[in-house]
């Protein structure tokens, strides 16, 4: 069994819950909405978020409607984010399927987003969970500030190591940790023990995110070369940004120059990869997606050692072995 399945194994009839609430606050009259939210649903992907959501109300000894209700609304509030994300990108793949843009167009994804967004708050409203509507809202905003805030930078291409884990802290952990934090809500948590679980899921969700740019240096195309897609689209991560903190000024220069005019030219691209591959670039970002997962698991360690326990550290584990 591997590794995924095993963690899942103890909690199926949870999980089993929280696809029929999901199921039932996606569904609508509208039948082009339920076509197109019954595709979404065929491609559900590894479910991680609920297997957060989950494990963190079982830490607590208390998994309830509430907890499915929570794993409910982020995965709605995720699903409508990829939606407009693709939209946005003008991708028209979704994990190897077609997105809902390049079925249905720009016009009915935006909506069919919308929509989604809408039942999750709605869901939360009907069944008076406030706690845990703040606490998701709270995460669609950050996420929405950190893509602005990349946005921004990708102009310039000033982004310093601190501002880029501003911009992962808010566009990718902020997800996780509401994840940690509404299992811990809707379980009926201290205040403390929420802000301690979110700070959990903060810290894993950054060792995460390091961990899919490395993949942009690790991942091969079929000439069995890295893909450099950050690069391609004007995305400074932490390997290149620690080469850049590492090289003469006139190096630096040049370096900036190509991901900014020369970032569809193959071989120049090709040409930076290198230079981060072997600048130590690499080898940096790993050591500190290491030491976010490390504070992760510290944190959580504090919490008593149970089922619920054991399962949230090996799923922050796999967050960063995971190989895509």
């Amino acid at each position: 069994m591997s590794g995924l399945k095993s963690i899942k194994k103890p909690i199926e009839n949870h999980l089993e819950e929280f696809q029929k609430v999901f199921r039932k606050t996606a569904r609508s009259r509208i039948y082009l909405l339920d076509i197109i939210t019954n595709y979404i649903l065929k491609s559900k992907g590894k479910q991680m978020r609920p297997l957060f959501v989950i494990y963190s109300s079982l830490l607590f000894e208390n998994v309830n409607t509430s907890t499915y209700r929570a794993a409910t609304l982020i995965e709605l509030m995720h699903t409508a984010t990829l939606v407009h994300d693709d939209v946005v990108d003008d991708s028209n793949e979704r994990r190897g399927r077609f997105s809902i843009n390049a079925l249905w167009k720009n016009k009915a994804a935006v909506l069919v987003g919308d929509y989604l967004l809408s039942r999750g708050m709605l869901l939360a409203l009907e069944n008076k969970d406030y706690g845990l509507l703040e606490i998701v809202s709270k995460a669609v905003k950050d996420m929405s500030e950190g893509e602005l805030l990349q946005i921004e930078k990708a102009r310039k291409l000033d982004i310093s190591e601190e501002v880029y884990y501003e911009i992962i802290r808010q566009k990718t952990a902020s997800l996780l940790a509401s994840c940690f934090a509404t299992g811990a809500a809707a379980a009926g948590a201290s205040q403390e023990e929420i802000n301690k679980m979110h700070q959990i899921g903060e810290n894993a969700g950054m060792a995460f995110q390091i961990k899919d740019d490395l993949f942009d240096f690790q991942k091969t195309n079929i000439a069995g070369k890295p893909s450099g897609i950050d690069i391609k689209e004007k995305k400074m991560t932490l390997p290149l940004i620690y080469l850049l903190n590492n090289s003469p000024s006139a190096e630096k220069r040049q370096m900036i120059n190509i991901v900014k005019r020369y970032n569809n030219d193959r071989k120049k691209v090709e040409y930076l990869m290198e230079k981060v591959s072997n600048s130590g670039g690499m080898k940096y970002a790993t050591e500190k997606m290491h030491e976010f997962k490390q504070k992760a698991l510290d944190l959580l360690s504090e919490f008593p050692d149970n089922q619920a326990r054991k399962a949230l550290e090996q799923l922050i584990q796999y967050t960063i072995d995971r190989n895509k």
